[in-house]
């Protein structure tokens, strides 16, 4: 349905909370390197549980990489850099749902790509810095899919 996408994640907790979102909304998980863990961390593992088997999880060396292979039909860049509200977006079947590492978000040589079809931002409250890599992109997912009427792809498509 969507490929959620995390660029250089550093947290193996949060790419395995992913892997369990992903089989659960139908979406595949793409993961540009370098990781900042390795893909046999124990607390990944724990995080995903037993929905890892089941994940569509594709790797890639560089955005460039992702976007030649995949050539989705839009990029949504998720950034507090964002001028656009996520939930104000049109998303389609096969957009890819970007976002940057955990501790520095998406690099500016992403950002300006031409490949990014909008910046987007999560409203937060004033207090607030940032949200959880996980559970930003599992507000950004439900949106889209909510937007899909819920449908879930066909065993094996997009």
């Amino acid at each position: 349905m969507f490929h959620v996408v995390l660029h250089e994640p550093e947290i193996a907790p949060n790419t395995g909370n992913l892997m369990r979102l992903t089989v659960n909304t139908g979406c595949s998980l793409s993961l540009i390197h370098p990781l900042g863990f390795t893909l046999d961390d124990a607390r990944m593992r724990r995080a995903g549980l037993d929905y890892r088997e089941y994940a569509t999880v594709d790797h890639y060396d560089s955005f460039e990489a992702f976007v030649g292979s995949v050539a989705p039909p839009h990029v949504y860049a998720f950034t507090e850099r964002g001028d656009v509200n996520y939930t104000v977006v049109d998303y389609q079947p096969g957009d890819a749902l970007l976002f940057g590492k955990e501790s520095v978000g998406l690099p500016d040589h992403v950002l300006a790509s031409s490949a990014i079809s909008a910046k987007l931002r999560i409203p937060i409250a004033s207090l607030g810095r940032s949200l959880n890599l996980a559970n930003a992109a599992a507000i950004a997912v439900y949106e889209a899919w909510r937007q899909q009427g819920f449908a879930m792809p066909s065993e094996g498509g997009d």
